[in-house]
């Protein structure tokens, strides 16, 4: 077996050359934190009596790593190629290569895209989908800051089908309090939606605090962009001067008395829309008119003023000037006003600041280096995304009142991901260098519960990753500039807007990546597509112009084809059990083209494609 040269470096620590944590430089190498997290996973292991499974096998290795970094399988002839490459640090070169290829920015680019629209508030967020793909692809491209990714994001401005950074705000309608509880669930990890009713019940995050967060975004509008009287997209804007009528109301009744005594220049009793028309309640007056003028006269007394109920709340997207903390016993008031303050750190703006201000500022004290949650809520999504499993679960559900596992390892890949400028492909490279990534899966006991780390874990293809997976297997491409794809019908969900096939396949087969992998399960409508579509149906034909025909042309010997088989679909030969099986089946069909189509079929349906190894 060809070992990584995360494994030589492994070996090398027995001979008394490693580097501890403590000799680290401030931004050390993707294979020295490597090495480093190796020897504290591996130290805690040997504390607990606990033997490490060994290093995964090279088609295992590249197949686990394309589908990380690449979103799909590696064709069949590069695990071909790599299984015979003498080269002990080819794994290293394909990471690198990996996460230099266009799939890594746009598999990425869609991971992102469901961990936002996936919680979305907002029914029209499917118009900001592809934009924000787009945008996202671009800097993962570019290789961008995650701190420069989090500030265009928090600061966005623009239409919504040509600024991608604007998708968060948008999904989440704008609204303070929801853009405020998913800013805090995705860059930080931690849940602090809760505190918008009531102090956390079992967090130390109080009420106030959340408001203070909120306050931060109380300026933003939502609004509709219109072409000829129609409605052709929304854009987020900046509000800096108060129109949120439920604040002229208040006012105008607050303020009753003193309004009349100044606005009712005849002195009759009544105030009418021509006597306010100059104050700057004139945009209440009508609604006002409308609830409170009882004997129909055309205007208000004094009495009527003061009996007007509140309206509805203020149309979502509207835009305030300042945030209000509601008062839970008078719902009907303004409730008390809160300035705003980063909950981590006491950190606060000086007062009266624009909105672009305000947020800025919040990102600033978000991304700082001395806000250890920013860089620790990423490595702990990333490192589960890529391992199976986090150091804290759920990964969006941190803070300093949780526990997590491997402590070390976590501090050691936040600090040297914060000195290495929040790279993400350094990050991702230094995971996947590790013999912790690398190790083989171990089976456990029923009843049992395998310990964190100690060998890889099983985890269920997202729906984005079984979509390219399925293509790669097939050769027919998508329509994002992989061929024609997989036709799967109209549909509606998250993706309405964005109708191509692998969206329409991810309505189906898509689910929250922050979930935990325990938590997440197959259903009927995605066994029965994967069983019964004719779309695969189609694909797995060994009497068309299919990829089963074309191997089954070049490999005429039965065993040469199960193998390519194999290859292609589960990216490892068969074992000789499997090989048994296969051929004695193929024997009582009798039917060459049948028995390879029923073949395909049983490997594709099975849990090991539908999984990463």
């Amino acid at each position: 077996m060809q070992f990584s040269t995360t494994y030589m470096a492994v070996l090398i620590i027995g001979l008394g050359t490693f580097v501890s944590a403590a000799e680290l430089s401030d931004k050390a190498s993707p294979a020295e934190v490597a090495a480093e997290v190796d020897r504290l996973v591996g130290d805690e292991l040997k504390a607990n009596e606990i033997e490490p499974a060994g290093i995964s096998a090279d088609e295992d290795f590249l197949r686990r790593v394309t589908l990380d970094l690449a979103g799909t399988l590696p064709l069949s002839r590069d695990v071909t190629l790599f299984g015979l490459n003498p080269d002990q640090a080819k794994r290293e070169q394909a990471i690198d290569r990996l996460l230099e290829s266009d799939e890594y920015a746009a598999a990425w680019a869609r991971y992102w895209r469901d961990v936002i629209f996936l919680r979305a508030t907002n029914m029209r967020a499917a118009l900001a989908n592809k934009p924000f793909v787009d945008w996202m692809t671009n800097n993962l491209s570019e290789n961008k800051g995650w701190d420069e990714i989090a500030t265009e994001i928090l600061t966005a401005t623009g239409d919504v089908r040509e600024n991608g950074e604007t998708a968060l705000i948008f999904a989440q309608e704008g609204l303070p309090e929801d853009v405020a509880g998913e800013a805090s669930r995705i860059f930080l990890g931690i849940q602090m939606q809760c505190a918008n009713c009531h102090d956390h019940p079992w967090d130390r995050w109080k009420r106030e605090e959340f408001h203070e967060l909120a306050a931060f975004f109380p300026r933003i509008s939502v609004r509709p962009v219109r072409e000829e009287n129609q409605i052709r997209s929304y854009e987020v804007v900046s509000v800096n001067q108060s129109f949120n009528p439920q604040d002229r109301f208040r006012e105008l009744k607050e303020n009753a008395d003193r309004i009349f005594r100044f606005a009712d220049r005849n002195r009759d009793g009544k105030l009418v829309k021509a006597e306010i028309a100059r104050t700057q309640l004139a945009r209440a007056f009508d609604t006002l008119l409308e609830r409170g003028d009882k004997n129909k006269d055309g205007g208000l007394s004094l009495t009527e003023l003061k009996a007007v109920e509140f309206p509805m709340p203020m149309q979502v997207g509207r835009g305030s000037t300042e945030h209000f903390m509601a008062d839970l016993n008078d719902p009907s008031s303004r409730g008390q006003q809160i300035e705003p303050k980063f909950f981590l750190t006491g950190y606060s703006p000086e007062s009266g600041l624009a909105d672009i201000d305000r947020r800025e500022a919040f990102s600033k004290y978000l991304t700082s280096s001395r806000n250890e949650w920013f860089s620790r809520a990423f490595v702990n999504r990333m490192w589960a995304e890529m391992t199976g499993e986090g150091f804290y679960s759920p990964i969006d559900d941190m803070g300093p009142d949780r526990t997590a596992s491997f402590p070390g390892v976590l501090d050691l890949l936040a600090t040297q991901f914060t000195a290495n400028g929040y790279n993400i492909r350094w990050l991702m490279k230094t995971i996947a260098l590790t013999q912790t990534y690398q190790r083989e899966i171990r089976s456990t006991e029923p009843g049992t519960e395998a310990v964190p780390f100690a060998s890889a874990t099983a985890t269920r293809l997202r729906g984005d990753q079984l979509y390219s997976s399925i293509i790669t297997v097939l050769g027919s491409e998508d329509s994002a500039g992989r061929g024609r794809g997989m036709q799967m019908g109209t549909g509606g969900g998250m993706y309405r807007g964005a109708r191509s096939p692998r969206d329409q396949f991810g309505e189906l087969f898509g689910f929250d990546p922050s979930t935990p992998q325990a938590d997440i399960t197959g259903n009927i409508p995605q066994a029965l597509f994967m069983m019964n579509s004719p779309m695969l149906a189609a694909q797995i034909n060994a009497r068309g112009f299919t990829r089963l025909t074309g191997l089954l042309r070049r490999f005429p010997d039965n065993e040469d084809a199960i193998n390519e088989l194999y290859v292609m679909i589960l990216s490892r030969e068969p074992t000789d059990r499997e090989l048994k099986i296969t051929t004695d089946y193929l024997t009582e069909v009798g039917d060459r083209e049948e028995a390879f189509e029923d073949l395909m079929w049983s490997l594709l349906n099975s849990s090991e494609f539908l999984s990463k190894r």
